[in-house]
């Protein structure tokens, strides 16, 4: 099974952008409008009511979209990207113990556990003299050493934040706010963070060799 990143842009990748975003937002959507609309969904799908409440039933749906999307995304992209892989994997394994268990806990905690090795493992690369990130990221841009590192710590101590983050909400708010801070709460605060990075990598930037003037 083939991985790559999801900076790393294959042909497939640029040939089909709104597919590649759907295959992203897809899942978390319909995670959301499940939770909203559970009630509904159960009585027009009356097997639904066996993976127990809404929250319970959003779950379910998710683990299967999630599933859909990461085929879909092998089929025609032709890979499988890093994050939503790994995510992914976690969504499956958490989601089976929160309608197994019927304790909600678990699916809760998925995105603590997922920008937590995230976080870590990008920090903990450092400590080691390795800006892991780089690995990522270095088909989508060149930064000089210094840069890498910069922009490693900055990812890394934000995916740790994202994580608290997610604690701090599901520990003191209802499930409804939670599932709706996850869609449109989380993914706003991301994109606000990847556009104001732009200075530190246009800073660092460097000229690949071989596409220097001649």
């Amino acid at each position: 099974m083939t991985t790559e990143s999801d900076i790393t842009p294959s042909a497939a990748d640029r040939h089909h952008p709104m597919l590649k975003l759907a295959l992203e937002l897809g899942p978390l959507l319909i995670f959301f409008f499940a939770n909203l609309r559970g009630a509904w969904l159960v009585e027009r799908f009356p097997a639904l009511s066996e993976l127990g409440g809404p929250l319970f039933v959003a779950t379910g749906l998710f683990m299967a979209a999630t599933i859909v999307s990461l085929v879909v995304s092998k089929l025609v992209l032709g890979h499988l990207p890093v994050m939503p892989f790994v995510s992914g994997i976690v969504v499956l394994i958490f989601g089976s113990l929160s309608i197994y268990l019927q304790n909600e806990t678990f699916i809760k905690m998925k995105p603590t556990i997922v920008n937590t090795l995230f976080g870590v493992a990008l920090l903990g690369g450092l400590a080691f003299g390795r800006s892991l990130l780089g690995y990522v990221f270095n088909a989508a841009f060149q930064l000089d050493a210094e840069g890498w590192r910069k922009l490693t710590v900055r990812w890394g101590v934000f995916f740790l934040f994202l994580a608290v983050l997610n604690e701090a909400v599901w520990r003191n708010f209802s499930d409804d706010f939670w599932v709706t801070f996850k869609v449109w709460g989380t993914m706003p605060i991301t994109i606000i963070f990847t556009m104001a990075q732009m200075p530190l990598i246009l800073k660092h930037s460097i000229t690949p060799a071989g596409e220097t003037e001649k």
